[in-house]
Order: structure tokens, then C-alpha cells, then sequence
């Protein structure tokens, strides 16, 4: 009797285990901020970066961006921005908006925040360098300088939370 008991609570806490287990490591991956984004945002579903005309989206870790007429969802930038370097580059935060089609505002956001737009800001990953071909990082030391982006432009409702 007293094995079986021992059994029962070995099995018990076997199952318990496993599900503590699985349970932290589905939360601790959902939504997390990618390591070229700025410093300084916990919760942001989606960023605009004005060199590639591109948004990301955070939860569904893709990118957005206009080919050929329409919206198109991918976890690379297009092929013409394969080189280009998401640490150096400008993240606005778009933090007022929590639908799926953050590009009904393109016109305003192509507009405001343009091509080679840039105030100081710095990367939650700033040692390392981000390109956009294959999802990959490198570590070239490419940086933002050490700059945050506090009393940066923080446009159509899209400063910190």
C-alpha cells in the first residue's frame, strides 16, 4: 500500500512538473520585443520603420510591407532591403494601435516619418547588427551610439506607454 501511495504522488509531481514547465515556456516567447527594437517599450504590437516603408509586427513577429499592390506578411524584409540594418535604423513605436492592418495609416506614417528619417535612439540589442535577409543576427558592432530616444518624436500617439 505504501508503494503505491509513493507511486501516485511520484506521478503526481512528474505531471505537475512538465506542465510548469511547458506552461513557462509558451509566455516567456508571445510578444517578445526583438532585440533591434527600441529601449524603453514592454508593450508594443507594432513598429513603422521608415527606410524600408515596412511595419513589424511584434506578436506575429512579421514584417508588412506594400509588393505590388498589396500588404504582404513575412518574417524577412524584401529582398531589395536584404543588407539593411535594423539597429541603426528608425523604429517608430505604434503603440496607439492594436488591430491587424496597421497600414491603413501608410499615407500618414510615409508621410511624417519619411525615408532617412532619424532622431537619436537606441536598441534593446544595440551591439549587435540586424539585417533583414534571413532573421538572423550578426555581431558586426554596429550600434545607435548609446542614444535613447526619450524627448524623441513620439508623433501621432505613438510615445511610450
Amino acid at each position: 500500500m505504501k508503494k503505491l501511495k509513493l507511486l501516485a504522488i511520484l506521478i503526481v509531481m512528474l505531471f505537475a512538473s512538465n506542465a510548469m514547465q511547458s506552461q513557462v515556456s509558451v509566455n516567456v516567447n508571445i510578444g517578445a520585443q526583438p532585440s533591434w527594437g527600441p529601449v524603453g517599450y514592454s508593450s508594443v504590437d507594432y513598429y513603422y520603420i521608415p527606410d524600408v516603408q515596412a511595419y513589424y509586427d511584434v506578436r506575429a513577429t512579421q514584417f508588412i510591407y506594400l509588393n505590388g499592390g498589396s500588404w504582404i506578411r513575412s518574417s524577412r524584409l524584401p529582398n531589395q532591403y536584404r543588407n539593411y540594418d535594423l539597429n541603426r535604423g528608425y523604429k517608430v513605436v505604434l503603440n496607439d494601435y492594436h488591430g491587424t492592418t496597421p497600414y491603413t495609416q501608410f499615407k500618414y506614417h510615409k508621410q511624417k516619418y519619411y525615408k532617412g528619417y532619424s532622431k537619436p535612439q537606441q536598441t534593446i540589442g544595440h551591439k549587435g547588427d540586424y539585417r533583414g535577409n534571413n532573421g538572423n543576427q550578426g555581431n558586426s558592432g554596429h550600434g545607435n551610439n548609446g542614444h535613447d530616444n526619450k524627448g524623441g518624436d513620439k508623433g501621432h500617439g505613438h510615445g511610450k506607454k
